[in-house]
């Protein structure tokens, strides 16, 4: 078998008690356009090869193989409390908090933003997929309101962006940086003028991390790799720009452990 090779966070490293992993392609049994660790359950992959990749993450994580809560992502702003697993009736949700320990809050993403979040004095984790949409409509937000209904405090809480795409690889189109700028004018800032007319790099990750600083958490982070650039990663938009049919996601994860 082989090894799993997860990027990690220095600030929930140093965390006792917590274990975390912002997962690579690295060590799964997916094969094809899905090869190596694709954690997505709702990818075309061989859904055996999908359950065994999560297994394996679940037990790199310390858990029990089944303690794995991952909601069904819709790029919302919407995050839920749980004290166990789902299985077929996962959440539509993009935001997860628990106090519970022993149970693995996990994130699926290809190219957006996954936000692992821990209060290590209080105990509670939480963990976010923020896409566009969801970041600027307050997914973030809603994932530390989660996290405080457990009993967490955001000046006690650390948030770390994983890997996600990087402004040099993330263009959008004409209908950018409408959205942001009708919400705040300083958002102007996170988009540059590409060499395509009406187009944008967009710089998702700051804006992000930004944002969590202005709620008022502990600390906050990101670990700065980009998914795009790199193999070891599943990237929706580097699929697109290769014509493949479909793509893997990498999963991101947090748990206290027992």
């Amino acid at each position: 078998m082989s090894t799993l090779s997860p990027v990690l966070a220095d600030e929930l490293s140093a965390m006792p008690g917590i274990s975390h992993g912002f997962f690579t392609r690295t060590g799964g049994v997916s094969e094809g356009i899905y090869a190596g660790l694709n954690a997505g359950l709702g990818s075309g992959d061989d859904r055996a090869k999908v359950v065994e990749n999560r297994r394996r993450i679940a037990l790199h994580l310390g858990v029990k193989e089944q303690n794995i809560a991952s909601p069904y992502q819709i790029h919302s702003a919407l995050a839920v409390t749980t004290q166990s697993p789902w299985a077929d009736d996962r959440p539509k949700v993009d935001g997860v908090a628990t106090a519970t320990r022993g149970l693995a809050l996990g994130i699926v993403t290809a190219d957006c933003g996954p936000v692992l979040f821990a209060d290590r004095q209080n105990n509670v984790i939480g963990a976010c997929h923020a896409g566009w949409k969801g970041a600027l409509t307050g997914v973030l937000e809603a994932t530390l309101e989660a996290m405080e209904s457990l009993g967490a405090k955001r000046s006690d809480t650390i948030a770390v962006l994983g890997p996600s795409i990087s402004p040099q690889n993330y263009e959008v189109g004409p209908e950018f940086p409408g959205p942001f700028m009708e919400q705040n004018d300083d958002n102007g800032r996170y988009f540059i003028p590409s060499q395509k007319p009406d187009h944008h790099m967009f710089d998702l990750s700051r804006y992000i991390v930004d944002r969590l600083a202005k709620e008022g958490v502990g600390a906050n982070g990101m670990v700065g790799v980009c998914t795009y650039a790199s193999e070891d990663f599943f990237s929706y938009r580097r699929t697109t720009h290769r014509g493949e049919p479909d793509y893997g996601r990498q999963l991101s994860a947090i748990t206290l452990m027992e």
